[in-house]
């Protein structure tokens, strides 16, 4: 099968890896009508953009605010009114806002429905590495996302599948300093869909690519989602 070759049961028929847009609009596809939706810094910010309306999910953000919109158009910034990631947000009717300590409980005490975050590596089985590159000049950025990653009731990850000097970020086993164990369930990347656990990773859908590339890809035996 060449690269172009994406025929199968879990391919998509598309030819070419996902834009970041796309990425973001097939999370977006997959959250529940009704879900309470917290978005991590980085990508999954783009999900925003790509809810539709009409289905009743409302995102939270770790800083204090309940029902943030999409991304605002240039001459509607408000410099007061950011993400987590201190990336300027809109609010829809009915928002709140409230203090920081009262969203992180919201986080820790299980009522945030679906989590999307990036992520450095994701193990095979569900491990996240999302806050630190452990070099020595890295800054951490721990945030909510060991809250996060824990305390949301489904946690998903959305990343390029690749570093940029083309090394895998899904491994069978994190080497990077851990953010959360088991805690993932799916990735989303340009090139796949691919479900994480217990049972190892299995691939859901493709873009651009073939099974058997994707695993000399990652140098990972990937099974089947059926």
């Amino acid at each position: 099968m060449t690269a172009t070759d994406t025929s199968g049961p879990h391919t998509s028929g598309r030819r070419a890896p996902l834009t970041k847009a796309e990425i973001a609009a097939r999370v977006a596809a997959d959250i529940p009508a009704g879900s309470y939706v917290n978005l991590g810094i980085g990508l999954p910010t783009l999900v925003a953009d790509h809810l539709a309306t009409g289905r009743g999910i409302t995102l939270h953000t770790e800083n204090g605010m309940l029902g943030m919109g999409p991304s605002p158009e240039p001459d509607d910034v408000d410099p007061d009114l950011v993400n987590a990631g201190k990336i300027p947000v809109t609010e829809l009717p009915g928002a709140s806002y409230f203090h920081q300590a009262d969203s992180f409980a919201m986080m820790r005490g299980g009522h945030i429905d679906v989590c999307v975050l990036g992520a450095f590596q994701v193990s095979t089985s569900g491990d996240l590495a999302n806050w630190s590159t452990g070099a020595p000049d890295a800054v951490p950025a721990v945030g909510g996302a060991m809250d996060l990653a824990i305390g949301a009731r489904r946690t998903v990850v959305m990343m390029t599948l690749l570093t940029k000097d083309s090394r895998p970020k899904l491994v069978e086993r994190c080497t990077l300093p851990l953010t959360g164990v088991g805690c993932v369930s799916r990735i989303y990347t340009e090139l796949a869909v691919i479900d994480v656990g217990i049972d190892g990773a299995r691939v859901v859908e493709l873009f651009g690519t073939t099974h058997g590339e994707l695993e000399d890809m990652l140098g990972l035996k990937l099974g089947r989602t059926r």
